[in-house]
């Protein structure tokens, strides 16, 4: 049905981009290597440090956010080098696979997926193997919805000849993580999570230990060089061709999010994952994640009820496109995020057709039930409005 045809994207990644951002990418074509271009690289930079956190130089690669995780082993390790791996899910697993790749000697440190790790597991791990020279965690495990301990893992590492390794694709500009502050020592995101970008950027910052670690590294390394990108950041250029278009997206971006300001961006956050958690709550069904983080709302499938075909209908018919697991999780959840573009009425939208979907197919809840939650939410959040008015 062709007036159905509009489509509203909560899926972790990619999110819905802003249409200022999109004009933004719209204009003629620049060269990367022009005067005016290193300008934008300055600015773009500057902008980083102010969202990562940090003083320490952020860089970018023209890459999906795995690039970053790559750029973060090649860069800080050598062969045989044992690192922990926290695999607790779909992007936990990667960080072990990528280690394994470049020949180092992965711990697996494996954790129910839907659970957060626990600081005593690290901590016997590193007692068993004090010759461990990284831990490998994401801030927020995408595939699960859970928020993993990394500030307190990082006081464990802070006084040890090794380093923590946070990917923050799902995190970084959601809630705080403060690189510097709290001692992270490599920090990862991608573009099209909290950036509200489309994907093909990833972007990396090292902490003064952790390049310490790279001066040491044994690991081939060229395209993801962090060598190669420091020569370049002193020129105000990066060492090989980035995506011109996306960088003047991100340009603008960053300008957005330095408007508003981090502390208000993560009340955003704050606000519509609470409201999601209750309202799903309210409807009878049960949050997955143990530690849920603001990123996205992950919720168990109810009994019997055929997700994936649930969700097909959602995406086809009604334009509402959430994702399901991954891995043997299919079919057994259902995440809704809550980065990119996103107002907090367009979360009344997904908790209607969550609603709809449901009773469809077998699963009764009480029309409104899960809205109604939210509008109280709205209420609370429009009154600031109105106060700050």
């Amino acid at each position: 049905m062709e007036f159905l045809s509009k489509k509203f994207l909560f899926t972790p990644g990619p999110v819905q981009v802003a249409p200022k951002v999109m004009l933004s990418m719209a204009g003629p074509m620049t060269h990367h290597r022009l005067p005016e271009f290193s300008q934008v690289i300055t600015e773009i930079r500057e902008g980083l440090k102010y969202l990562f956190q940090t003083q320490e130089p952020v860089y970018f690669f023209a890459s999906s956010g795995t690039g970053a995780m790559e750029a973060a082993i090649v860069n800080c390790f050598s062969p045989e080098d044992k690192v922990i791996a926290v695999v607790g899910g779909k992007f936990g697993k990667r960080w072990y696979e990528l280690a394994e790749t470049y020949g180092l000697n992965p711990i697996p440190l494996e954790v129910e997926w839907g659970k957060a790790v626990k600081v005593e597991q690290v901590e016997e791990l590193l007692k068993a193997n004090p010759d461990v020279k990284g831990v490998l965690i994401q801030a927020c495990e995408t595939s699960t919805g859970v928020k993993h301990p990394v500030k307190e893992i990082a006081e464990l590492l802070k006084d040890k000849d090794c380093i923590l390794v946070v990917d923050a694709i799902t995190a970084l500009g959601v809630y705080p993580l403060p690189m510097d502050d709290w001692g992270l020592d490599v920090v990862i995101t991608g573009s099209q999570k909290a950036l509200s970008l489309p994907p093909g950027l990833s972007f990396i910052a090292f902490s003064k230990k952790a390049q310490e670690f790279a001066k040491k590294s044994k690991l081939p390394k060229y395209y993801f060089s962090l060598e190669k990108e420091a020569k370049a950041y002193k020129k105000a250029t990066t060492a090989f061709t980035p995506a011109v278009t996306l960088l003047l997206g991100l340009k603008e971006m960053l300008n957005r999010i330095k408007n508003i300001g981090l502390e208000k961006l993560f009340e955003h956050y704050r606000l519509l994952s609470e409201a999601c958690r209750s309202a799903v709550s309210e409807m009878g069904l049960e949050i997955f994640s143990e530690v849920p983080s603001e990123s996205l709302t992950v919720i168990k499938s109810p009994e019997g009820l055929d997700t994936g075909k649930l969700l097909n209908f959602l995406k086809n018919k009604l334009g509402i496109i959430f994702a399901g697991g991954q891995e043997h999780l299919k079919g057994k959840i259902i995440r809704i995020t809550h980065m990119g573009d996103q107002t907090p009425f367009e979360l009344v939208l997904a908790i209607s057709a969550l609603e709809v979907g449901l009773n469809l197919f077998g699963f009764s809840v009480e029309f409104g039930k899960g809205v109604k939650v939210v509008e109280k939410y709205l209420y609370e959040y429009s009154k600031n409005l109105q106060e700050e008015a």
